[in-house]
């Protein structure tokens, strides 16, 4: 899971840092990288590409797709730590809609949790330094459409492959990013095309060992070190792009955290 989380956060550093390019293009060559290793996967081992419940593989794709577009953009507003804290706001999403769709119940710790989480987007909204508000609309935006996500694949649940999903994902993905960006596109330079295509190789990495860690290890031991993501992403930040975190974006982000890692242990009991 370290590993895993040390990928995405390097993957989401190289984004703000090609924040010159446009959205659409970044999404495209985020794809890239991954179709490379997914889909030789999925032929060698001879598994139904198209997988056998479609209408929710390109519901799970396209959500994917809003998602991912929505956070990638939220980079050229915000500081990289504070837009993959606000983020982990998904899970909350994910509950409130497992709640109304798959009538999961949801203990009275868990509301007061979720509520104080949405306290410390607030704190970092009304007290951070710099926080656009574009930026914290598209980073909630992602963080609702994540939400969907989780509820979409725990209702395909064993159905289909992991690889299948992803595919989806990726493909509409690539398609999406290649249209929108053929009349606005900026030709990479040199070590750009380098740092364009890794981005789908360190996805891909991220994702992994983050499946990996779960195969092997238990969920209450290893899902809360996927919070590592922020703490590296912030360092990045600091040391990177010299981004300036004041005390009360720091309590903001600490309270998210807070409430979601004790969410954890809450549902388990």
């Amino acid at each position: 899971m370290i590993l895993s989380v040390l990928a995405f956060a390097i993957m989401n550093a190289i984004v703000k840092y090609l924040s010159t390019f446009n959205v659409y293009q970044i999404v495209f060559f985020r794809t890239i990288g991954t179709l490379c290793f997914t889909i030789p996967i999925v032929i060698k081992n001879k598994i139904p590409f198209f997988g056998t419940h479609k209408k929710l593989l390109l519901l799970r794709g396209l959500i994917g797709v809003i998602s991912l577009t929505c956070f990638f953009e939220s980079l050229h507003y915000l500081a990289v730590g504070t837009a993959v804290s606000l983020r982990y706001t998904a899970p909350i999403f994910a509950a409130f809609f497992a709640f109304i769709f798959l009538k999961e119940k949801i203990k009275p710790v868990q509301w007061l949790l979720f509520i104080l989480a949405f306290i410390g987007v607030l704190i970092i909204k009304g007290f951070g330094k710099n926080v656009n508000s574009i930026g914290l609309v598209l980073v909630l935006t992602s963080a609702f459409f994540m939400g969907l996500i989780f509820v979409v694949i725990r209702k395909i649940g064993l159905k289909e492959h992991p690889l299948v999903i992803i595919n989806y994902f990726m493909i509409m993905a690539f398609v999406f990013g290649g249209f929108m960006c053929l009349g606005n596109w900026n030709a990479p330079n040199g070590i750009e095309w380098l740092l364009l295509l890794s981005l789908g190789v360190f996805g891909y990495i991220g994702q992994l060992y983050m499946t990996k860690a779960f195969q092997v290890g238990k969920t209450a031991t290893v899902a809360p070190l996927k919070y590592l993501e922020v703490i590296f992403t912030l360092l990045i930040g600091v040391f990177w792009f010299q981004d300036i975190y004041t005390i009360f974006t720091l309590l903001g982000i600490l309270l998210i955290l807070l409430s979601l890692f004790y969410n954890i242990y809450a549902s388990k009991k």
